[in-house]
């Protein structure tokens, strides 16, 4: 206890400058702790809006035995989920029943028909496009809560509808569930948000902490030796050393904590792109809260430590400044295990040896990532050394000859300044592959956008107003012959039922055919329905809207047509036959058909399209393929998860570079200020200072970019994708490595100042 107050009282009575450096150290944390609470208020965040997601849900029970309530009393409901643009927006009909059940959070009575309960963002929809009123019929009655929205952008409307409008839907008595199936980020995806953020965040905050609590490293250690040699025991040099790292890093914990509750109010309230929660779900956990105020003083503590064990065990080297130890090789370890790994995973993928055993991978990667990063960290100095050695001997240059020898006799100067820029570079390209893997799952390769209605149930007349919507370009039946259910493997047929036009606007890239005469479409690059061969015949039962039926048979033509389409999502499939609309009775059409429409893919194409549909009828359930709009607005969210990640990656590392720097050039003013009384212009004194940290620096960030890169594809070579080898984001790395070491040159030239001052080197 009394060397922690002697700490102290060291901290306060030492003058200007070390209560300077403490404030210093303290801001340092302050900003390192608030990153460290932005990434360990996401999870919390996700967590609250599936909770919310979680509470709205409907269910159907009576007491504790869950049972299916009869459709004539209980009210019934249909939710639909359409895209709008890349975003989904959800419709909830409902109907009353013969009795009244409480209405879900964020509402305080359901809509009668009618009626409209809308959320605020869709209100302004509204107002903004009015053709969007077709998909909400009705009059708007409120505003839902937000204990009834998962995000304040989300898209949420509860309609009310006569019970005659739902005769599918599904009854309900009560909402709320203990989980939710349509989460905000799936858990898989989640993992892998956690595993990039690792990378990209929380090891460069280690380093950035870790440099904060080491400030003038070198005064402090002279003071704690000149302590050790008048009779302070080597576990209270320790203790003193830490009252003043654990004060700085617990008052900068404390700043950030605080810093963040602002933040958290300011960027909730602006919103990130695609990405947008309630002040309130940005609150920190307990146990964040407890990790940010402990983790930070305890890190410092253990730096500290590290800093103080010299000055502690042999007092007499370090105030008469003796040359430090050069660095254990072990140092290289780490990385070259890491590069073991990752340089494993590249090979099986350039040989076709795609692992498959996903569980190992899992294991693997993170471990070769973190590995890597580490030993980054450690090999700095081992590198430093030894191209300051191999420069050093080979160059008659006085500037660079000077800071060679630095550099060979402070390795570890290199690590401090360097590492936070380096694992930045190296951190930006695991978010690169990231983002590559994400970009494969989102893009939109076909030209064509499908719809899929169902007609079951739909009228002639509704039929032909769904087929004549604004932007519809292509349109046709989809129907599949008779099946025999006593056989156990009928041969069935697919049938298109199309004219050539309708057919074309559906599938471009399609062959010559004439209007009048069936065919069977047949894709080269996809495997051909082997039931479907020249001359089989298959019945198709038809039925017109009064109930009646016919039966309609099918020869498979010895004609064909060949179409290409490489995305898959077409309505047409290698095998299926195109009948032409003439061969169906007035007024008859199969059972069990659907209508399929096509327009561009253009965002604002598919949007309109879906607007008009719903003008149509708002309650039909339109399929979407290749266009899942949850899976867009998750992928949405993670990308934006992932820029915040490397925005504060990158003010981490830039905040680490110029702590490091700025320290390194005050502990080394009695050095220049040698130099300059021997005779040294203050020009060969910057050369010095730039050579001495862009070299290492330089060296770094090579390995960063080759490490970088080897982590990214075996990355991708584990996620499942097509994309192995990011070829086109080398030069990215490459340009932001150069900039990288630009900005150092620069940020080292006003380091050193005009003025001599020899009172810096009196003591001496």
């Amino acid at each position: 206890m009394k060397e922690l107050l002697l700490g102290l009282r060291l901290l306060l009575g030492s003058g200007r400058g070390n209560r300077v450096r403490f404030l210093l150290m303290a801001g340092g944390s302050a900003v390192g702790v608030c990153c460290l609470a932005m990434v360990l208020a996401i999870p919390g965040i996700l967590a609250a809006q599936d909770g919310r997601k979680a509470a709205r849900s409907a269910d159907c029970c009576a007491g504790d035995r869950p049972f299916r309530v009869s459709a004539d009393k209980a009210p019934l409901e249909i939710s639909l989920t359409d895209p709008y643009g890349s975003r989904p927006m959800t419709r909830v009909f409902h109907a009353p029943g013969a009795f009244v059940i409480d209405p879900p959070p964020g509402l305080d009575e359901l809509p009668a028909p009618g009626e409209v309960f809308v959320s605020p963002q869709l209100h302004e929809e509204l107002e903004k496009e009015p053709g969007l009123a077709q998909l909400v019929p009705g009059r708007e009655q409120g505003i839902i809560g937000a204990q009834g929205l998962a995000h304040p952008d989300e898209l949420y409307a509860y309609i009310g509808v006569p019970r005659g409008h739902l005769k599918n839907g599904n009854p309900v008595t009560f909402y709320g569930w203990s989980y939710t199936n349509d989460e905000t980020v799936e858990p898989s995806t989640l993992d892998i948000v956690r595993f990039t953020l690792s990378g990209v965040v929380l090891l460069p905050l280690v380093v950035y902490l870790t440099v904060c609590a080491r400030l003038s490293a070198a005064a402090r250690a002279r003071r704690l030796a000149a302590l050790r040699l008048v009779g302070l025991s080597k576990k209270g040099v320790q203790r003193v050393n830490a009252a003043e790292t654990v004060a700085a890093a617990l008052l900068g914990a404390v700043l950030g904590l605080c810093v963040y509750a602002v933040a958290n109010q300011l960027i909730s309230r602006v919103g990130l792109p695609g990405f947008r929660w309630y002040p309130s779900d940005g609150s920190l956990s307990l146990t964040a809260t407890f990790v940010c105020l402990i983790g930070c003083p305890a890190l410092a503590w253990f730096a500290g430590a590290v800093g103080a064990r010299k000055a502690a065990i042999n007092p007499l080297a370090v105030r008469r400044s003796a040359v430090e130890k050069p660095p254990a090789k072990w140092g290289l370890l780490p990385l070259l295990s890491g590069l073991g790994i990752v340089t494993g995973y590249c090979v099986a993928g350039a040989t076709g040896h795609v692992p498959r055993d996903t569980s190992l991978s899992s294991i693997l990667m993170p471990l070769a990532v973190v590995l890597i990063g580490v030993g980054l960290v450690l090999s700095l100095p081992i590198l430093s050394r030894t191209l300051a050695r191999t420069v050093g001997r080979a160059s008659r240059s006085l500037p660079l000859g000077l800071a060679m020898k630095r550099n060979e006799v402070e390795p570890d100067s290199a690590l401090r300044v360097a590492t936070g820029l380096v694992l930045l570079v190296y951190a930006a390209s695991l978010a690169q592959g990231v983002l590559i893997e994400l970009d494969q799952v989102s893009k939109n390769t076909s030209p064509v956008q499908s719809y899929t209605l169902s007609l079951d149930g739909v009228s002639q007349d509704r039929q032909r107003a769904f087929e004549t919507v604004t932007g519809v370009r292509g349109h046709g039946m989809e129907a599949s012959s008779w099946r025999d259910q006593d056989t156990e493997f009928p041969p069935v047929i697919h049938a298109v039922i199309a004219t050539c036009s309708q057919l074309r606007g559906m599938v471009p890239d399609i062959g010559r055919c004439m209007d009048g005469r069936p065919f069977r479409a047949v894709n080269p690059r996809e495997t051909y329905d082997e039931d479907s061969k020249p001359g089989a015949s298959f019945p198709f039962h038809l039925r017109n809207e009064s109930g009646a039926r016919r039966v309609m048979t099918v020869r498979v033509p010895e004609q064909q047509v060949i179409f290409g389409d490489e995305s898959g999502l077409s309505a047409l499939s290698s095998g299926d036959v195109v009948v032409p609309p003439s061969f169906l009775p007035d007024g008859f059409r199969p059972e069990g058909a659907s209508l399929t429409l096509a327009s561009s893919s253009a965002p604002q194409t598919v949007r309109a399209v879906l607007d008009n549909l719903g003008g149509v009828d708002p309650t039909a359930s339109v399929m979407t393929p290749g266009l899942v709009v949850d899976a867009l607005e998750q992928i949405t969210v993670v990308k934006t998860i992932l820029a915040m990640g490397m925005v504060l990656g990158l003010v981490i590392g830039v905040a680490a570079y110029l702590v490091a720097a700025t320290d390194r050039a005050v502990e080394r003013r009695p050095q220049v200020t040698a130099l300059s009384l021997l005779g040294a212009r203050p020009r060969t004194l910057r050369a010095v200072q730039v050579a001495q940290v862009v070299l290492p620096l330089a060296v770094g960030l090579v390995l960063a970019v080759v490490a970088g890169k080897a982590a990214e594809s075996s990355y991708l070579v584990t996620g499942g994708g097509e994309v192995f080898w990011d070829g086109a984001g080398v030069p990215l790395l490459l340009a932001c490595a150069l900039g990288v070491v630009a900005v150092a040159a620069v940020g080292s030239l006003p380091l050193i100042g005009r003025r001599i001052d020899p009172e810096l080197i009196r003591r001496d």
